[in-house]
């Protein structure tokens, strides 16, 4: 009988028995009006505490799995529905007759959703498999200040907030964000235009679900963050690719107010992802732009605040004077991805519309993170860690810079370096179509690179990686481009990567 109660480890020792009965009832191991061992010998079996298997008994008595029988024990129970005795969690959770009538009836927005892809691989356990990782988006966990964010996380947790907050965010977290956006970017904001959203993504969301109705027509940079791009495809608007070049988007390109645009989607600090830096004079065209249109310009500054070759630029929301401008900030890459704490700065007529989308949403970002920030931005420590991870920044895209020159020279161009922690780098003497053979080959070699492919709408004339540096110290970044350019020799040699030592 104790073949059937296997401990899982996981979760509390009653409930583990629990689980392990109900499992062998469900599926028919169990029988009905079978006996259940008694209390004390399944107890000394397991090596547990009777009250244990008293407990676990209990529950599944409450929940009809089995009855008590006064002087005789535990019994699965004898009025079990056949569809219950039949089930287990492996087999199909609906008849094969009824599979049909069983598709589900979901909205347009479902149907626009691209459920193949899903939620994005974990890539955490993968990671160890990768001794080099250039992938787009990773911290780099000895540069940051846990430290002092666990120190001030702590302090709030002495006497943390237990209610919900404001739904567009702590008044404090808020107050710390407009001074610091004042003070380094040059935006024009006080706290009450401020919503704090989990991470840059719901903000992109929020504004989707505000300002865009499905078949609403957007311009949207080509290439472009495909998170933006699937948000906008979600909401069934009408996407109208628009070209870069190394001055970011080419304003004179978008559609004349007769088109009747929504919304333009840009990332003027730092183009993603090929690194462009949108000029004061397409700056000042795209706000003209705007005023006579009627669009709305949303900012999306995911990483403004690097920036080698001089000071940050001042953000296009700091120049627009007819409230055209809604802006994006994310604590994602200058802290953590995992942190989810970002923020939107918006015009005012627009603010209690999106309040209201907060609070149906999720009510509010949690307090204990949000004043755990706030203290950090209020102390200066937020600004010092900046100035910190800068000059490391700086010198790890010094090597990256380096590296290409020396291993791979006019193999390839470098694209987007001024700014941000990515480049883009192109190979114009390799077909596209042998990108993911090159990212095989690189993987192998214990090297993680990502195809620049998934930023555009269409197949892009030319071969090009996007590679992130931030969690890459020098060392990592010469001898992982080392064994990139060995991965594309062999390439070209027609030879194989599988056996290279490492």
């Amino acid at each position: 009988m104790t073949t059937l109660v296997q401990l899982s480890g996981s979760g509390s020792l009653h409930r583990q028995i629990y689980e392990s009965l109900r499992t062998g009832i469900l599926s028919g191991r169990l029988k009905p009006d079978i006996r259940l061992p008694a209390s004390r010998e399944l107890a000394s079996e397991l090596g547990v505490s009777r009250n244990v298997v008293l407990l676990a008994y209990e529950v599944l008595v409450g929940e009809g799995y089995a009855e008590g029988r006064m002087g005789s024990g535990t019994y699965v129970a004898s009025s079990l529905p056949e569809s219950m005795l039949t089930a287990s969690r492996s087999g199909p959770r609906v008849r094969p007759e009824l599979q049909a009538a069983a598709e589900p009836r979901i909205s347009a927005f479902a149907r626009r959703l691209d459920i193949k892809k899903g939620s994005p691989p974990d890539l955490g356990p993968a990671a160890p498999e990768l001794r080099y990782d250039f992938r787009y988006g990773f911290a780099d966990v000895k540069t940051l200040p846990l430290q002092a964010l666990r120190r001030l996380a702590g302090k709030r947790l002495r006497a943390p907030s237990l209610n919900n907050g404001p739904a567009e965010g702590m008044w404090e977290l808020r107050q710390a964000v407009a001074d610091y956006l004042s003070r380094a970017r040059a935006i024009d904001c006080d706290p009450d235009q401020i919503i704090i959203v989990a991470g840059s993504q719901q903000g992109l969301d929020f504004v989707a679900r505000v300002l865009l109705d499905p078949g609403d027509r957007i311009a949207i940079e080509e290439p472009c963050y495909l998170g933006a791009r699937e948000v906008f495809e979600a909401a069934g608007a009408e996407l109208i690719s628009m070209p870069v070049d190394d001055e970011g988007l080419v304003v004179s390109k978008l559609p004349p107010p007769s088109a009747s645009l929504k919304l333009v989607y840009v990332t003027p600090s730092h183009q993603f992802p090929t690194g462009g830096i949108l000029s004061l004079g397409r700056r000042l065209e795209l706000l003209d732009w705007g005023e006579q249109t009627g669009a709305y310009i949303l900012e999306d500054d995911y990483d403004g605040e690097y920036r080698y070759e001089a000071r940050p630029l001042e953000a296009l929301q700091g120049l627009d004077r007819g409230g055209r401008v809604i802006y994006l900030g994310t604590f994602s890459k200058v802290l953590f991805p995992a942190l989810r704490l970002g923020y939107l700065v918006l015009p005012d007529p627009l603010l209690p519309y999106f309040r209201a989308a907060k609070w149906i949403a999720d009510r509010c970002t949690p307090p204990l993170l949000q004043e755990a920030m706030a203290d950090f931005i209020t102390s200066g420590q937020f600004e010092s860690h900046l100035r910190r991870s800068r000059l490391t920044f700086a010198s790890r895209r010094k090597a990256l810079l380096s590296a290409l020159d020396r291993e791979l020279g006019d193999k390839v161009e470098v694209q987007g370096a001024k700014a941000g922690v990515h480049v883009v780098v192109w190979l114009p003497q390799l077909p596209v179509r042998r990108v993911p053979e090159l990212l095989e080959r690189a993987a192998r070699l214990r090297v993680g690179v990502e195809s620049v492919a998934h930023c555009y709408a269409s197949e892009p004339d030319r071969a090009g990686l996007l590679f992130g540096y931030q969690s890459l110290t020098e060392d990592e970044i010469d001898t992982a481009v080392s064994l990139l350019a060995r991965a594309l020799d062999e390439m070209e040699g027609g030879g194989s990567a599988r056996g290279a030592p490492l």
